[in-house]
């Protein structure tokens, strides 16, 4: 992250180095370890490794769904926009920060919320951990910022307060503010997701309909901000992108598509998780229908052993007849 941010104050300054233009062979070639959040993911994909270690050592089932989920899907996809050549370009290219602005505040916080770390570090914890655990998720703070429309204010904000004031262009020039705004995405992302389509016990749980509602008014908000972007007529940024001096890009254009990333992205995302929302509540309804089901189960075996009883009481206070 730091050479690129040099090497786009370079091309700002006017120097003579330019950036080769953005590939797919780019992104495997221009790697950066070096980076708070690859620090943040290493640490969180050794300390979900070692819970699930530590539940299989002492024979208990952790589901291999989660695991995938959690370090595949959650953690692997948040890298894949943070360490590789997406993460070189994103200073440079709108485009390619909005790729990775939807992957951070939204694709990597829906995998790990279906990682179930929660769960996954109350059934390892004992002890006073688990119960700073459980102190901590039982919280005031922890239940304001999970409360449903809270985390749904935060999350619908965040990206309105960065493009379209100066806290935008900051980001391009302070490598630390851009280290903290990719922090900051993941988080309210998992602030939102977390309560409506995760696994682990949260308070504030809202039930599937009001879920669903939420994620629908969701939408419109990705396509009025990328709808606003690709159609303004002034460049994010200001003349931070004109000045790099890029030959191969014009900003314009690079805005315009940025925007379309931004609306057709919020939706195909918007609409995968709305379908994994209706899953997890056909799963739970059958789960509750089994549930009635035993319980009726359990009465009619109660009431047949009562009548059965009862029948033979009746035989004992009143025999037959010899004859």
């Amino acid at each position: 992250m730091v050479q690129s941010v040099e090497t786009a104050t370079l091309l700002a300054a006017g120097g003579d180095t330019e950036l080769p233009p953005f590939s797919a062979a780019g992104i495997f070639t221009e790697i950066h370890l070096a980076s708070l959040v690859a620090l943040i993911l290493l640490v969180s994909a050794a300390l979900y490794g070692y819970g699930v270690y530590r539940l299989r050592a002492r024979g208990d089932h952790w589901p291999l769904g989660r695991t995938i989920a959690f370090v595949a899907g959650g953690l692997g996809s948040i890298a894949a926009v943070t360490v590789t050549g997406v993460e070189a370009y994103d200073d440079t290219l709108l485009s390619v920060h909005m790729v990775q602005h939807m992957v951070l505040s939204m694709v990597g916080p829906i995998f790990l919320a279906l990682g179930a770390p929660v769960t996954l570090a109350l059934r390892t914890l004992h002890g006073k951990s688990r119960k700073t655990l459980l102190a901590v998720l039982h919280s005031r703070v922890v239940g304001v910022v999970t409360f449903p429309l809270v985390a749904f204010g935060l999350f619908i904000a965040n990206p309105f307060v960065l493009y379209f004031t100066p806290l935008y262009r900051a980001t391009l020039e302070h490598a630390w503010l851009h280290e903290f705004i990719h922090v900051h995405f993941i988080v309210t992302g998992c602030l939102f997701f977390w309560p409506l389509l995760g696994l682990d016990p949260l308070p504030n749980r809202w039930p599937y309909p009001g879920r669903a509602l939420l994620m629908v008014l969701s939408v419109p908000f990705h396509t009025v901000l990328g709808l606003t972007i690709m159609q303004s007529k002034t460049l994010l940024a200001g003349d931070y992108y004109p000045d790099l001096h890029l030959s191969w890009v014009n900003p314009w254009s690079d805005q315009v598509t940025a925007g379309g990333i931004l609306w057709a992205g919020g939706e195909i995302v918007s609409v995968i998780m709305l379908g994994v929302l209706v899953m997890q509540w056909i799963k739970q309804s059958e789960r509750e229908a089994r549930r009635v089901d035993r319980a009726l189960d359990r009465a009619e075996a109660e009431e047949a052993a009562r009548e059965a009883a009862a029948a033979a009481a009746t035989k004992i206070t009143n025999p037959p007849d010899a004859g």
